[in-house]
């Protein structure tokens, strides 16, 4: 970031002028920018399809584009279906170069992507094929959600709103009048997006392997074994009742009132329990000012059960209470035990939201009585084996939301920078 500079908007021409520079731009570039019409920086193309009835136009070795294929990808490579030579001349489809950035027109206006091979689309598309060395092909890429807002307002239909290439080619934009700078912005979005494509693909794949092993690492249908155990346990699992496995208590009231910026007391509410945590409380975000001797406190052993939701399937949000001397509210339920109280939480969400969905009351809001899930039968290991299983799935966890800030940091920069280094 050390080659961006700050620039004010005005301080170097008339303040009454509208600002025709970024109040961020890269070292070295300092001209204002220009207004231009998209068109006269890009060729707006649009595309066609070749008859269905005919076999003869299709399954050929031409990539052909339809809008249902745009998702959240950057670059395209290959299409879903593809069309003969014979198939292409019989219809409008035009082949697109490669940077060509695919612009959807309607059913859903405004997705695009670039063209990393060349290829043609369906009438679904007016996309963007930059003039060499007046227009970027990731600069004007980057700009996809003014190119989004622009063609849903101009759009127009009955049916379905649609986005013409004479109006595409039509909006006005405002652009560096070197295409190096466009290229240097470009560049550096397309660095970004790579990093949060990266930490994104790492948390996808973190959170299908914690789903996988939360499957196969505890017993299901009856069973005394899970499929995938750590090396050196063997035996097992001991299936009992719940309430012989520990015992059941309500929180007390921490109501919203009581939340108060001069409060002292550290408090868990049960939204909280939705909103703020994983399998394990380790940080505490309210304080209540409740005399201490109506609530109820934490000795860092406690496994917290959520008694309220709006869906029967909300109670997999069992959390472990790491933490002493915290108010626990009343619309929690609290099972204390000698297990491992990590394996515990963790077990819980794996394993009982379908036993707890079945034992809600109540309609629009559920509550979930502790009284109900005394006769639920679960099973643990020895406490060695219920340690090991917890603290694994504890580092899944951490890695999970580790990538997962990574790319919320990230797409919070990128914001930033949208906003600030384009006029």
């Amino acid at each position: 970031m050390s080659d961006i500079k700050n620039m004010v908007c005005g301080e170097e021409s008339n303040m009454s002028k509208k600002c025709v520079k970024p109040q961020i731009r890269f070292v070295g570039f300092d001209e204002d920018w220009e207004r231009r019409k998209l068109g006269e920086v890009a060729e707006i193309v649009g595309g066609g399809t070749p008859s269905t009835s005919i076999k003869d136009y299709w399954d050929g070795n031409i990539d052909w584009y339809t809008p249902a294929e745009i998702a959240e990808q950057i670059y395209i490579t290959s299409s879903q279906r593809k069309i003969t030579e014979e198939g292409y001349n019989h219809s409008s489809a035009k082949m697109l170069p490669v940077g060509t950035v695919l612009f959807t027109s309607r059913a859903g206006i405004g997705k695009t992507v670039i063209l990393s091979r060349k290829g043609c689309t369906n009438q679904g598309f007016q996309s963007i094929v930059p003039h060499k060395d007046k227009l970027d092909s990731y600069f004007i890429f980057s700009r996809g959600e003014e190119l989004k807002r622009y063609g849903e307002t101009i759009g127009a239909g009955s049916t379905f709103v649609e986005v013409s290439g004479k109006q595409m080619a039509n909006m006005e934009l405002m652009l560096p009048k070197i295409i190096t700078e466009q290229q240097v912005i470009g560049a550096y979005f397309e660095k970004l997006n790579k990093l949060i494509t990266l930490h994104q693909s790492k948390y996808d794949k973190l959170v299908n392997i914690k789903k996988s092993m939360l499957e196969k690492m505890f017993p299901k249908n009856g069973s005394n074994v899970p499929e995938i155990r750590f090396k050196g346990f063997s035996g097992d699992w001991e299936w009992r009742k719940l309430d012989e496995w520990g015992t059941f208590y309500y929180g007390r009231s921490c109501p919203k009132w009581s939340i108060t910026e001069n409060a002292t007391i550290p408090c868990i509410r049960y939204g909280e329990l939705y909103t703020k945590y994983g399998t394990k409380v380790d940080t505490i975000y309210s304080y209540t000012n409740m005399s201490s001797e109506n609530l109820r406190f934490s000795k860092g052993t406690e496994v917290l059960i959520p008694r309220v939701g709006e869906d029967p399937m909300d109670y997999n949000h069992c959390t472990w209470l790491s933490i002493p001397d915290v108010a626990i509210g009343e619309m929690i339920s609290v099972f204390n035990t000698k297990n491992n109280p990590l394996f515990t939480a963790t077990m819980f969400n794996a394993t009982l939201q379908n036993e707890f969905a079945m034992r809600v009351e109540g309609g629009s809001v559920t509550n979930l009585y502790f009284e109900k899930l005394k006769n639920i039968e679960v099973s643990f290991p020895k406490l060695k084996e219920q340690k090991k299983i917890g603290e694994y799935f504890e580092t899944l966890d951490k890695l999970i939301t580790l990538h997962q800030r990574k790319v919320e940091k990230l797409q919070n920069i990128k914001k930033a920078c949208m906003e600030k280094m384009f006029v």
